[in-house]
């Protein structure tokens, strides 16, 4: 089940337009949230994804003797006894500290699949994109989440082609992404959004070298997610399966770990919605994994 805790955005990014369309940041109260999970957990659902505009500044608008953070309300929501995971939506890199990395780790809820949003291995180009940190305390981010988790699911979004970006800022980037090894990537071409800064910035890239950069990433992205699903075969996984699928004419059940990485298994009976440990097996297809419960 997917759960928006949180709307609206005040981070102001040069190529973003969500800030002028959906206003500030707001967030729902976190009783209201334990309400809702309740009421999910009571209906079967085992696992939460909790979502937002703009997720890590949950809180930040509630009055000043009421604040409350997202780890509150994931510790909060932790002690609703018949969920079984919680994973979380995409944050900022600056959000992952210590103490908030360790808080997770210390749950056997939280599912080690961290989500941060990057858009430049570039500090000059996340400079004019107007983002709040740079390559170097991105990287710190990513090993705290790795000291704190044994192989944590970090997932990220690349932009390609923003105003600006140089042949050699792109080189950059492509550097920097391979030298983070994140398991997926979701690459965009830079797209102009009418009433941005960005919009109307000098040195627009032309449309077939965002076409080139962006095929570039994608080949990349493609083999660091390979080698990072490989890491599995041969271990045994917790599994929560959701639907069948059928392959060559046989059905297979498939789910996914707390790493969100996909599995799937041959059996008898259904399993939708059951969660079960097995020993995965080798590639069932090109992003799908068999296991042997």
């Amino acid at each position: 089940a997917f759960l928006k805790v949180q709307d609206g955005c005040n981070q102001f990014c040069s190529y973003c337009i969500i800030p002028y369309t959906r206003g500030r940041v707001r967030s729902r109260r976190p009783e209201d949230v334990e309400r809702e999970v309740r009421e999910l957990a009571e209906a079967g659902y085992q696992e939460i994804v909790l979502t937002g505009i703009h997720l890590s500044s949950y809180g930040l608008d509630f009055p000043e003797g009421e604040r409350q953070t997202l780890l509150d309300l994931i510790l909060r929501l932790e002690k609703v006894e018949k969920i079984k995971r919680i994973r979380l939506g995409s944050l900022e890199p600056r959000i992952v500290t210590e103490e908030f990395a360790k808080a997770l780790a210390s749950s056997e809820k939280i599912c080690p699949h961290f989500h941060l949003s990057l858009q430049s291995g570039c500090d000059a180009t996340l400079a004019r994109m107007n983002r709040k940190y740079t390559t170097e305390e991105y990287e710190n981010a990513c090993s705290i989440l790795r000291k704190n988790f044994t192989h944590p699911a970090i997932t990220t979004d690349v932009i390609v082609g923003f105003p600006g970006e140089t042949e050699e800022e792109f080189a950059q980037t492509k550097e920097y992404l391979k030298r983070i090894h994140f398991y997926e990537m979701h690459i965009f071409k830079y797209s102009r959004r009418q009433g941005t800064r960005a919009a109307v910035m000098e040195h627009q890239v032309p449309e077939e070298i965002k076409t080139k950069r962006s095929a570039q990433l994608l080949a990349l992205a493609e083999s660091m997610s390979r080698e990072f699903r490989a890491y599995y075969v041969g271990k045994e996984e917790e599994v929560l399966f959701e639907e069948p699928m059928e392959v060559d004419g046989e059905t297979w059940y498939t789910g996914y770990t707390k790493e969100y990485v996909k599995i799937a298994a041959k059996t008898e009976e259904p399993l939708d919605n059951v969660m079960k440990r097995g020993r995965v097996e080798a590639a069932l297809t090109d992003e799908i994994y068999r296991m042997k419960l």
